[in-house]
C-alpha cells in the first residue's frame, strides 16, 4: 500500500516541478505543485508563496490554524515552518516532521522564493 501511495503521488507531481529545483525540494514534490494554475496537491500548490499570508490558496482545505492567516511567508518564517510545522503553527495538519538540516531548508526556501 506504501508503494502504491508512492507511485501515486509521483506520478500525481510529474512535471509540476521546476528543473531547477534543488533535491532538497524532492520531499516537499510528494505533496505540493510549483507551477503557476497547477492543481493542488496534498498540500497547496506553492507558486508565488513568497510574500502571501497562510491559507490564502482558493480551493484548498486549510486547517482552521491555517485559514487565519496570522503568517506571512518569507525567509525566516517558512524556515520555522519547514523546520518543524507542528511547533511553528500549532494546530495545522501538514503530516510532516520537518527538516532539521538548516543548510537544507535554506535551499528550499531559496527555490519557493524564486516561484514567480
Amino acid at each position: 500500500m506504501k508503494l502504491l501511495f508512492v507511485v501515486a503521488a509521483a506520478a500525481f507531481t510529474a512535471g509540476s516541478v521546476n528543473a531547477a529545483a534543488p533535491a532538497s525540494f524532492a520531499q516537499c514534490s510528494v505533496c505540493h505543485t510549483v507551477s503557476k494554475g497547477a492543481a493542488n496537491g496534498i498540500g497547496p500548490n506553492l507558486y508565488q508563496v513568497f510574500g502571501r499570508k497562510s491559507g490564502a490558496v482558493a480551493g484548498f482545505n486549510y486547517s482552521p490554524a491555517l485559514k487565519s492567516g496570522r503568517v506571512s511567508w518569507d525567509a525566516a518564517s517558512l524556515d520555522k515552518w519547514i523546520a518543524a510545522p507542528a511547533t511553528f503553527i500549532p494546530g495545522s495538519r501538514m503530516p510532516f516532521a520537518g527538516v532539521s538540516d538548516a543548510k537544507k531548508r535554506a535551499e528550499i526556501v531559496a527555490y519557493v522564493k524564486g516561484l514567480k
